[in-house]
């Protein structure tokens, strides 16, 4: 490949998001991972892309909501470079109405909606009966339907983002010599280095549980409540997630949380009754201290930068977070947003 412009150690949703948005801008790009891609929590199975509320609306929020839109543009780009899909589609998502209170605000941010998501995606109260039978129960009869969330396939999304670095002329290995400007992308393991090298606590890791069904329903939306995760994929599988940890013995295990996790789903989603299980998965996430992705330039280390800190939110950011990193340290254009910095969590 010749001498790399860039570095970037961690070969998950923002590692590899930073190497193909540098890629495809000409950089000689080498990402590096010695525990191969999609290792860490990037390579789960429940891929829900969902957007926050729309109503209290903040730098965040309008962060996370660009991204989403620009992974309707993005995903098919990244497959059509490398040749792999990301099991990527904005199908949407339906919420269940639990109570009055609850129907009062969806009703609220349902006009909220039509401001803040400025006319690229509805949140609507719609009947059960007009979901018809993929759906959550529902105590009031009405469900909450937006057209913002999409989902894709985790695991497979890293390997359509390796595959087109790759055909773009990058290297995704498991060793290699650090060149150029470095991206520290390492997840749950870079943010403990992180806290070393600070001297204090900037972030940590949440684990999380799921569970893969054999239900193919790869055209329905994703559903969402009390916590609980639904997300059809469109391999045939149904994925169930997930638990939030912030202890753990050993983070790659499953125990009794995700019996609760399947019960509980099956009690909610009627359809989910009668599916086979195919296999359990825990991971750990990367959480920063500021609850938000953790971007920018490293204090004191000159040619170094971080992404890190997605938690939850990870996929949905990466497109936008990618783009802005990058802009920073091809460029030197610094469009972060404050919350965002790497300062926010020091």
């Amino acid at each position: 490949m010749g001498k790399a412009e860039i570095t970037i150690y961690g070969a998950g949703a923002f590692g590899l998001s930073c190497g193909y948005e540098a890629a495809r801008r000409g950089a000689k790009v080498r990402v590096i991972d010695p525990n191969g891609v999609g290792f860490g929590s990037s390579g789960g199975v429940v891929g829900a892309l969902a957007p926050h509320t729309p109503e209290r609306w903040n730098v965040k929020k309008e962060f996370q909501f660009q991204s989403l839109i620009l992974a309707r543009t993005h995903w098919p780009e990244v497959e059509a470079t490398g040749g792999v899909s990301s099991g990527y589609g904005n199908l949407g998502r339906v919420q269940a109405v639990k109570d009055a209170r609850q129907l009062e605000l969806a009703r609220e941010r349902e006009e909220q909606a039509k401001t803040l998501w400025q006319g690229q995606a509805e949140w609507r109260v719609v009947t059960q009966a007009e979901i018809g039978d993929w759906a959550p129960v529902s105590p009031t009869g009405f469900l909450i339907r937006d057209t913002l969330s999409a989902r894709l396939n985790p695991w497979r999304a890293c390997q359509s983002l390796a595959a087109a670095i790759t055909a773009l002329g990058g290297e995704v290995v498991v060793d290699g010599p650090q060149e150029g400007a470095v991206i520290h992308a390492s997840g749950w393991w870079g943010l403990k280095e992180l806290n070393e090298a600070f001297g204090k606590e900037v972030g940590n890791g949440v684990k999380g549980q799921a569970i893969l069904l054999d239900l193919s329903l790869p055209e329905a939306p994703q559903l969402y409540g009390e916590s609980l995760h639904v997300i059809p994929h469109a391999d045939g599988t149904t994925a169930i997630g997930s638990t939030s940890e912030r202890e753990f013995d050993d983070p790659s295990a499953t125990d009794a949380q995700t019996d609760d996790l399947l019960e509980r789903a099956r009690a909610a989603v009627p359809l989910l009754r009668e599916a086979k299980e195919l296999r359990r998965w825990a991971g750990v996430r990367p959480r920063a201290k500021s609850r938000a992705p953790m971007l920018g330039a490293w204090p004191d280390r000159p040619g170094h930068f971080i992404a890190n800190g997605g938690f939850k939110i990870g996929f949905g950011m990466a497109p936008l977070a990618a783009r802005v990193l990058i802009d920073l340290v091809l460029d030197g254009q610094d469009a972060i947003p404050e919350a965002f910095r790497v300062e926010a969590s020091l």
